[in-house]
């Protein structure tokens, strides 16, 4: 259901207005908003028609506000904002499940989520802070030494950790294995980036070849 982020919010992909159920909760839905790259699960609202077809329009996450009695999009104020990926419902369609891809915390507190504890992908996580290092190059950063290093260089460490990582499954400890795997992981998510890639791409190769 969902689109790379990088499509225009138009294209979103989202069930039809008229679909829902919004008979229950007087006219409102409950909306789910889950990172379209960590999963983790930001926050809940609710959507009323309005809210729905306006999410659309503007690409951006828009609720209902049960206590201002209005429409709000996220971050009207703060600037930040859940740019949308897709919408889908449940099985009842009288819920919503919202990905998008949220533009700074989605907390008050200042927190990725209203959700304090909410799980992540550990590997999404560290795939945006690379690519954050690919573009911001900060000093005294390893990654930025592995791209200032070229192609060449990221792709030798990629080929080393391999090594290693095999060499760990003969003759090493399930520890050092899980040490030396996580080594290699990180370098070849920082070749990717290099070549302008990312983990979601190969997600979606994995996927196609599991379908």
């Amino acid at each position: 259901m969902t689109l790379p982020h990088d499509d225009a919010p138009a294209t979103a992909i989202a069930p039809d207005i008229g679909a829902l159920d919004w008979s229950k909760g007087e006219g409102l839905l409950p909306a789910v908003v889950q990172d379209a790259a960590t999963l983790r699960v930001l926050m809940l609202g609710y959507m009323n028609r309005d809210a729905f077809a306006e999410t659309l329009r503007r690409g951006e996450v828009t609720f209902f506000s049960r206590s201002k009695r209005r429409l709000w999009t996220k971050g009207e104020s703060s600037g930040h904002v859940l740019e949308l990926v897709s919408m889908q419902t449940d099985c009842d369609a009288d819920t919503l499940l919202v990905l998008a891809t949220p533009r700074g915390p989605t907390c008050h507190l200042q927190r990725p989520s209203c959700f304090p504890a909410a799980p992540a992908s550990t590997l999404a996580q560290l795939d945006a802070l690379i690519e954050t290092r690919e573009r911001e190059r900060p000093d005294g950063s390893y990654t930025t030494r592995l791209f200032d290093g070229g192609i060449r260089r990221i792709a030798q460490k990629v080929g080393e950790e391999g090594v290693e990582t095999a060499l760990a499954a003969l003759v090493q400890t399930d520890e050092e294995l899980l040490g030396e795997s996580a080594d290699l992981l990180y370098h070849l998510v920082v070749l990717l980036r290099a070549r302008g890639l990312s983990l979601a791409d190969v997600e979606r190769v994995l996927t196609a070849r599991s379908g």
